[in-house]
């Protein structure tokens, strides 16, 4: 009997041997483990970092890409404002061509001519093709005949005494004549006003 408990003890401490190398296997194990899931979460946690990377490289891209445009925009704007400036009065000199054409003929005639009559009419016509041409630019008189006195249109560069209560404040005469260019006074009309 001896033998046969002896047997079933050495049975038992087999049986605990190996539980206990299976214990120290599962705890040698265990750190793997928790290394894996530290080197998981390690690289889980590394990733949304590494995106934040990339997006911050992106961003940083599309900044210098809309800087470069911005400045190319900037320098366009600024050539053709240049451009407007230098070639702004382009039109106004197109329009104005015809009639110096038309002064040159007419002074070429004068030559052959010495009738005063012919030169005033020529002259008319240069004028008031000269002021159609200024119409199509924008350009227009500004009316002084009758007209109240008006300091936003008018420059009173005389005051005449004596003119009755009814030309009072009125323009009495013009002496050089004012224009606006689309509703805009270039140059003041002078005129003599009634006191």
């Amino acid at each position: 009997m001896k033998e046969e408990e002896m047997k079933h003890v050495e049975e038992e401490e087999n049986l605990v041997d190996t539980e206990s190398t299976e214990n120290e296997e599962t705890a040698a194990d265990s750190p793997v483990n928790d290394e894996n899931s530290n080197e998981t979460n390690q690289s889980e946690e590394a990733d949304p970092l590494e995106a934040a990377q990339k997006e911050i490289e992106q961003l940083k891209t599309q900044i210098l890409y809309k800087t470069a445009e911005f400045d190319n925009y900037r320098k366009r704007t600024l050539k053709e404002k240049a451009e407007l400036i230098l070639n702004g009065g382009e039109k106004a000199v197109q329009a104005i061509l015809p009639v110096i054409d038309d002064m040159e003929r007419a002074l070429q005639n004068g030559e052959n001519t010495d009738d005063p009559q012919v030169l005033r009419e020529g002259m008319e016509l240069i004028y008031h093709k000269f002021m159609k041409s200024l119409e199509g630019l924008g350009v227009k008189k500004i009316d002084t005949d009758g007209a109240d006195f008006d300091t936003d249109l008018h420059e009173a560069v005389a005051m005449v005494p004596g003119m009755g209560d009814d030309k009072k404040g009125k323009v009495i005469d013009c002496l050089q004549t004012g224009y606006q260019l689309n509703d805009k006074v270039i140059r003041h009309a002078k005129v003599a006003v009634g006191q």
